[in-house]
């Protein structure tokens, strides 16, 4: 399939026909990548898929102690 390059305010873009988008749930995020002078566009199904287990095995730590109530944070 064949596009072409649209003005956009002052981007560019192209129109993805409604049958090809049709393929996809309406909330799906797309992850745009530059190969080889090329545009690709994958389908991200669920952008935070893996980040659980991410933040599991990391050395990351609260900021704010879940102790504290929200009425106790403007003594911190």
């Amino acid at each position: 399939m064949q596009v072409s390059l649209i003005d956009i305010g002052t981007s560019r873009g192209i129109r993805i026909p409604a049958s090809v988008l049709k393929e996809f749930d309406s909330s799906v995020a797309f992850e745009l990548k530059v190969v080889d002078h090329k545009i690709i566009l994958d389908a991200v199904n669920n952008p935070r898929n893996g980040w659980e287990e991410k933040f599991k095995n990391s050395k990351n730590h609260l900021l704010i102690d879940e102790s504290l109530d929200a009425k106790d944070w403007d003594e911190l």
